[in-house]
């Protein structure tokens, strides 16, 4: 069982990023230079999107998730995404993903966003979350169909 969790914003904790974008490299398989970008804009505070996540247990990476403009989909009206959401399998079942869902909405709303989108091949577990199935999307080079969730915040 877990004592104490932590839910950090990039913003926050700038020295972070080389190791946050590795690790989510390591998740997803998009290039490492990806996510330093995007951390890289994020700190900059020119605008209030992207935006990095992370939750660490005893100074260990243990998720995280990030909100982005556009998660490589065709609508490109749908916007902002919340993207690259992972929990570490051994944390899993915790409740710790939706802490963080919690946690970025909240950080959304104080942004004065009042809306955030996903892009997910599940079928059910957003919806324990308060998220809403909303529409079908292709993905970017994708010939399956994705499922687009919103959450108001």
């Amino acid at each position: 069982m877990i004592e104490k969790i932590e839910i950090f914003r990039l913003l926050d904790h700038p020295n972070t990023k080389e190791e946050l974008a590795a690790w989510f490299h390591e998740k997803w398989n998009i290039p490492c230079l990806t996510y330093l970008e995007s951390m890289e804009l994020c700190l900059s505070k020119q605008s209030m999107i992207p935006q990095w996540y992370f939750v660490q247990h005893n100074n260990r990476i243990i998720a995280g998730c990030g909100v982005i403009e556009n998660d490589f989909h065709n609508r490109k009206d749908l916007t902002p995404n919340l993207c690259a959401l992972y929990v570490e399998t051994e944390y899993r079942g915790l409740g710790i993903a939706g802490k963080l869902l919690n946690f970025v909405c909240n950080d959304m709303k104080e942004r004065k966003i009042e809306a955030l989108y996903l892009v997910t091949d599940h079928s059910s577990f957003y919806e324990r979350y308060e998220w809403k199935f909303l529409c079908r999307v292709q993905g970017d080079g994708e010939l399956e169909v994705s499922r687009m969730y919103v959450h108001y915040c």
